[in-house]
């Protein structure tokens, strides 16, 4: 059983031949056992050995279950998203609540915007490290927790008790106008809800009259292929090929768009980076190839493996892969790996689209304009890490009433130029002027965070995004 997976990408093994290796393999494993100078554990030694040491000559994804391993992976298919329904900003040693979304059990207890959470369990939080707190909140979802918050203008610390419930979490977790007309929707995964969540989002925001829509698919890992090819027809005439499947021992199967497709026709513009992976680069591939949308951003991942789960004997498992994804114009999706793993993949370097435009092959999607991220400056790192937005925003609704319609006047910049002066933020005067736009759009922001919710929050963020914006020209230029 092992042999032929470890020469997946040879030629066929006569009997003779697996004969063969198999009596190698067990002369070995039999004057191992009787000669080493420690006593083998025969299990070990075949499943936490050879069968990874083998699949590591293949790929990285093709991994074996062993029968521990197995349980938990059935058990993780199966199991339920849970938590406290809280979107808080993780800061070094704070957390704050930004909101408690309506119904969870976080604004059941009465969790506010702008408490700040000292201590999980009797675990106080400002003598844990970022990456210690992510994943200690992380696991602590799962269980009932105690917490210790602080709020403003309270002089006494409260006390909250969660019980972890089920959380709906939606994969289109954005959708609002940037301009009149033209729509985002942000989508950070796909789940078999995700095609009919894109539509309603689309046609929330205007349908069919929509002047035009930017989709977000940063750091969107994949997920079920399904929904991706469902969501991707709505863009492509009936009959368009949206990907291929091609792999050694298994027959070529191409998708399309339904004969019974009716696709939105305003311009699109696709966000991309490094994390946009899987079935988001089956989308994006697909209407680049098309030249149904425009692609901004970064290169992305660079993973399009089929991958099978084998059930194997003594309740063991193989994840293998055995196909690769290609775009309508033939470029394979999955990127050669650095140790030389797939290899055999690496193509020619360009492709064309319908029109006869050139795109990139190699591996993953390269976008037709590169942008990078919100640049960083010292004050911008000064300012977000020590959590001084986040607290003069806490203090400002205290007092102050905010509606959608608010905005940072020059008087709240002054303001907050002082509050961050008495904490040691003291940049000089040219420093601060050329950060003021970037500093009144943070504030805003944050202040829209904690009270409106984080979606508004999001829809100042936007605005300020240099990507956002470069796709935004993009599609000017096609209406």
């Amino acid at each position: 059983m092992i042999i032929p997976f470890f020469l997946l990408f040879a030629a066929p093994l006569s009997t003779e031949d697996l004969e063969n290796a198999l009596k190698r393999f067990t002369e070995v494993m039999a004057t191992v056992q009787r000669e080493a100078a420690d006593p083998v554990n025969t299990e070990q030694a075949i499943y936490g050995g050879a069968i990874p040491s083998m699949l590591r000559q293949l790929d990285p994804h093709s991994v074996f279950f062993d029968p521990q391993q197995f349980e938990q992976l059935k058990e993780m298919e199966s199991s339920e998203r849970k938590g406290f329904g809280t979107i808080v900003s993780i800061l070094p040693g704070r957390v704050i609540v930004l909101q408690a979304m309506a119904g969870t059990p976080s604004a059941k207890a009465g969790l506010q915007p702008g408490d700040e959470i000292v201590a999980v369990n009797n675990i106080a939080l400002a003598r844990l490290e970022f990456d210690q707190i992510v994943g200690f909140l992380t696991e602590a979802r799962q269980h009932q927790v105690q917490l210790i918050v602080r709020r403003p203008g309270n002089a006494r610390p409260l006390q909250f008790i969660l019980d972890p419930e089920l959380v709906d979490s939606p994969s289109v977790d954005r959708v609002f106008l940037l301009r009149p007309g033209v729509g985002y929707v942000r989508v950070n995964g796909f789940d078999p809800q995700t095609a009919r969540q894109f539509k309603d989002g689309i046609e929330k925001l205007g349908g069919a009259k929509l002047k035009g829509l930017v989709i977000d698919l940063r750091d969107n890992p994949g997920g079920v292929v399904e929904s991706s090819l469902e969501s991707t027809s709505y863009f492509l005439k009936p009959g368009q090929r949206i990907m291929s499947v091609k792999g050694r021992n298994i027959q070529n199967q191409d998708a399309d768009a339904p004969n019974t497709a009716t696709p939105y026709s305003f311009p699109v513009a696709i966000l991309v980076n490094a994390k946009t992976a899987s079935a988001a680069e089956i989308l994006t591939g697909a209407l680049q190839d098309h030249d149904r949308a425009v692609v901004v951003g970064e290169p992305t991942f660079g993973k399009g493996l089929v991958q099978n789960v084998f059930t194997l004997s003594g309740t063991t498992a193989l994840a293998l892969t055995t196909a690769f994804y290609y775009t309508p114009s033939g470029r394979s999706i999955q990127k050669p790996l650095p140790s030389g793993h797939l290899e055999i993949h690496k193509q020619e370097a360009q492709f064309r689209t319908d029109s006869g435009r050139p795109v990139a092959g190699g591996g993953g999607i390269q976008p037709d304009r590169t942008v990078g991220p919100e640049a960083q400056t010292q004050l911008r790192i000064a300012l977000d890490a020590s959590g001084t937005i986040t607290s003069f925003a806490t203090e400002f609704i205290q007092k102050t009433k905010v509606t959608d319609t608010f905005d940072v006047t020059p008087s709240i910049l002054e303001e907050f130029q002082v509050y961050a002066s008495e904490r040691g933020i003291q940049p000089p005067v040219g420093e601060w002027a050329r950060e003021r736009g970037w500093v009144q759009s943070r504030l805003k922001e944050e202040i829209f965070n904690q009270a409106l919710g984080v979606a508004k929050g999001d829809e100042v963020a936007a605005q300020r995004d240099p990507v956002v914006r470069a796709a935004l020209e993009q599609l000017a230029s096609r209406l």
